[in-house]
């Protein structure tokens, strides 16, 4: 499985942005698909996760500001990213279950205050 991640950028505080990922890869059944974060010099933390029936997942620290949603047919998994703050600036990375996990290359999601 092979996961493209894209929607980073450059956003003032209090703005938003909207990542995607599309997983490709043939003969691959995807179960839980997710987004997390790694900030300089912190450890990769999950934010984020939606199962195959669509019912979301949220780290305390981005629930209500944050909405994943899934398109199963693409393989896609969409986070919205709304009212900003300096720390939510990371990379942003995507993932894909199945018996195995893969992550893709991530996106630079960067706030300004």
């Amino acid at each position: 499985v092979q996961l493209q991640a894209s929607g980073g950028g450059l956003v003032q505080a209090g703005g938003s942005l909207n990542l995607s990922c599309i997983a490709s890869g043939s003969g691959v059944r995807i179960t839980f698909m997710g987004w997390y974060r790694q900030a300089p010099g912190k450890q990769r933390e999950f934010i984020a996760g939606v199962t195959t029936g669509g019912d979301p997942y949220y780290a305390e620290s981005v629930k209500g500001r944050f909405t994943i949603s899934r398109d199963s047919n693409k393989n896609t998994v969409y986070l919205q990213l709304n009212s900003l703050k300096p720390e939510d600036t990371a990379v942003y990375y995507c993932s894909a279950h199945t018996t195995l996990a893969y992550w893709g290359q991530g996106t630079l999601v960067t706030v300004s205050s």
